[in-house]
């Protein structure tokens, strides 16, 4: 039995779909009561995605309306409250539609939004575009409140989160505890697939390596303490990267990904039974793939294993991982942990008692998001 709060009970998906929204409100980029008028609508509707998007999105553009009408009276700050809460929103609304030409101008959306509510909001964040092979990667750089080079974390996604909530629910604990963040949409993740087309790939020290290679250029920033992390997907990502690129001073998976291949063969049987116990339909995985079909996706998947990969990591390691997680269980953590060699590694496990027991604690980011600052914090 789950100890999350499902808005839907009998639509998993669906209920993850609203924590992501819903857990933003701490950092001022949802409000409850307006999430909880979406899902009114959306009640005995579950898994009909095209009402979803229609939902979600009437209420962003009902909120970016209200945004203009303050910034108009010269509001900003109200403004900008506004237009976080309405990107918020755009990006939630997008989450459970096919890749489309009406997927990325909501998403665009979402990025108009949110530019300007940063902007307004968080004047320390930034954008910054990454140099990469022969285009860039999408970055939000929030900048600590430190005088003189400072450590910094160079933040990934998983399957189907972006930027513009990591930088958030992720980054400004972080910055907090005076540690530079660059939250970064790599190959598979965010604007960098939505909008120019890029894929995953299983080698991630490339895309963390142009990470590093750019934000070290950088005088506020610290070579020699630089960490890498991600979440969920991710959680295989930053250790590939930590492993494979010994410049990285310190390593956390937000979320323990040991073997993606065989966790999307556990995912596959869910499907092809009519499960909704997933964080995505499946258009998901081939899109971010950048394969024609699930079939294509697990063959290109058995290059995204640890085994015999997170041995060579050497730097300080810290994994988050929530008891209760049922989209990457925590078999995955625990032989991920096993297997890091480093000397200095953490395996943190959340009970239902502690808060944040589901998948990444979608059911209490602000648990997870400070623990994760304190260690970076105490480690770097």
């Amino acid at each position: 039995m789950s100890h999350w709060f499902e808005y839907f009970p009998k639509n998993h998906m669906w209920s993850q779909g609203m924590m992501f929204g819903i857990e933003m409100a701490a950092w001022g980029a949802a409000a409850i009561g307006e999430i909880d008028q979406i899902g009114q609508k959306l009640r005995g509707h579950e898994g009909d995605n095209e009402l979803w998007w229609t939902e979600w999105t009437a209420m962003a553009q009902r909120i970016e309306g209200f945004g203009d009408i303050e910034e108009a009276q010269g509001h900003r700050l109200t403004s900008g409250a506004y237009y976080l809460r309405a990107a918020i929103y755009y990006f939630c609304g997008e989450r459970f539609i096919a890749p489309s030409e009406r997927k990325w101008d909501t998403y665009r959306s979402c990025l108009r939004c949110f530019t300007k509510g940063v902007e307004r909001r968080y004047p320390q964040i930034e954008r910054v575009d990454v140099p990469y092979e022969d285009t860039t990667l999408p970055a939000w750089f929030l900048k600590a409140d430190v005088k003189g080079p400072a450590p910094t974390v160079v933040m990934f996604d998983g399957l189907d989160n972006a930027k513009e909530m990591s930088v958030l629910f992720g980054g400004v604990e972080i910055a907090r505890r005076g540690i530079h963040v660059l939250a970064i949409d790599g190959p598979g993740q965010g604007e960098a697939l939505r909008l120019q087309g890029i894929p995953s790939r299983y080698d991630y020290e490339v895309p963390a390596g142009a990470a590093y290679d750019h934000i070290t250029q950088r005088p506020e920033v610290d070579p020699e303490r630089v960490a890498v992390m991600g979440f969920s997907m991710g959680g295989y990502y930053a250790p590939r990267a930590a492993a494979m690129d010994p410049r990285f001073a310190a390593c956390v998976a937000w979320g323990g990904h040991f073997d993606y291949h065989e966790s999307w063969q556990r995912r596959r049987k869910i499907m092809e039974s009519g499960g909704t116990k997933l964080s995505a339909p499946g258009f998901q995985l081939p899109w971010v793939l950048g394969m024609p079909d699930i079939d294509a996706c697990m063959k290109k998947l058995e290059n995204y294993r640890l085994d015999g990969i997170a041995e060579k990591m050497r730097c300080p390691f810290f994994c988050i991982h929530g008891e209760d997680d049922n989209i990457v269980q925590l078999d995955f953590a625990e032989r991920l942990y096993a297997a890091v060699g480093s000397a200095d590694k953490t395996l943190k496990v959340l009970r239902a008692y502690d808060g944040g027991s589901e998948h990444c604690q979608e059911d209490n980011r602000q648990v997870g998001a400070n623990i994760v600052a304190d260690w970076l914090a105490d480690h770097l």
